[in-house]
């Protein structure tokens, strides 16, 4: 293909993490078990919260979104990574890459918004916990969802368009696990100044500005903590928060040490890392994360399983 007298690659080849051939198939067995790990938690999370009332909440309604979008987001990056440790040939063709780095930037930017609405609830429910049910009612927080998703949709289109846009001569080596933007913006064989400053606006509008409303809420949540008399009161005002608080740190905290320094970077391999980490840990740990730490969710499985052994035991005497 030309363009402008540029040649334009159709198929990218992907360096990974290891050439050794014992060493991807031991992370073929590792990373598929992670996966299927991912896709059963969220999925559970989400039947059980479409299944038990109880959790017909504001808080459970952005989990639901939180664990569609975990999930989405490891589909986007695992099946090509296992597809590629077993395979000799490890290329993807131009619009599967395409596709794979608009998916994987507008659902990582969707969970950043995401994780700022579910502050802003955690916020109502801590420090106006007489309105919250006014405040936070079911037309706000479809708008709320609605946005999150918008947001990091628009954004990464822009992002993907601009990336692609840069011709990237002879170069199809990418040297990262997926088609991850600072990886191929590397490839091109023009300035990419602009293109690094689109990253770095991106970072702060879609990333720094919900990671600071994130701070914003938690101050606020703190401060009203820490006026509560009994330590019961804290202790259960703590709790409502502590699952989220865990999450926004793993997910903001791998993201910002990346994207808002494309200059002074970590290595390459610890790239990689951090991406793996991103797209495996994070959203197997997420149903873990709220599952172990939220009275409401235990107390909502032991109930369903109370019923699955109930209806087993009928069936047995039978």
């Amino acid at each position: 293909m030309e363009r402008d007298n540029q040649t334009w690659v159709s198929e990218f080849i992907l360096l990974g993490l290891s050439s050794d051939w014992d060493t991807q198939v031991s992370l073929f067995v590792l990373l598929l078990a992670m996966y299927l790990v991912t896709v059963l938690g969220n999925f559970l999370i989400v039947l059980l919260i479409r299944l038990d009332g109880r959790l017909h909440t504001p808080m459970y309604f952005f989990l639901t979104n939180l664990s569609l979008v975990d999930v989405s987001y490891a589909t986007s990056i695992v099946p090509q990574l296992l597809v590629h440790f077993l395979a000799e040939h490890k290329g993807i063709p131009f619009l599967s890459c395409v596709a794979q780095l608009f998916f994987s930037l507008a659902l990582g930017g969707i969970e950043f918004v995401l994780l700022a609405v579910m502050a802003y609830d955690r916020y109502v429910a801590v420090c106006d916990p007489l309105r919250y049910s006014v405040i936070m009612h079911g037309g706000l927080c479809t708008r709320l969802a609605l946005a999150s998703w918008v947001s990091g949709s628009i954004n990464s289109l822009m992002q993907t368009t601009i990336t692609f846009q840069l011709p990237m001569c002879t170069n199809k080596y990418i040297d990262h696990i997926s088609c991850e933007i600072l990886a191929v913006v590397r490839l091109a064989c023009v300035d990419t100044s602009s293109n690094e400053v689109a990253i770095v606006v991106s970072s702060i509008v879609l990333l720094m500005t919900p990671f600071f409303l994130v701070l914003l809420s938690y101050i606020q949540i703190i401060s009203t903590i820490l006026k509560i008399q009994s330590t019961q009161g804290r202790r259960k005002a703590f709790h409502t928060c502590a699952s989220h608080l865990t999450v926004v740190t793993l997910c903001y905290g791998t993201t910002i040490f990346t994207y808002t320094q494309p200059h002074s970077s970590p290595s390459v391999l610890q790239e990689k890392l951090i991406s793996l980490f991103y797209a495996t840990m994070i959203p197997m740990l997420n149903p873990m994360i709220y599952s172990l730490r939220n009275k409401e969710v235990k107390g909502a499985w032991q109930k369903l399983l109370g019923q699955f052994s109930g209806i087993t035991s009928k069936l047995a005497r039978r």
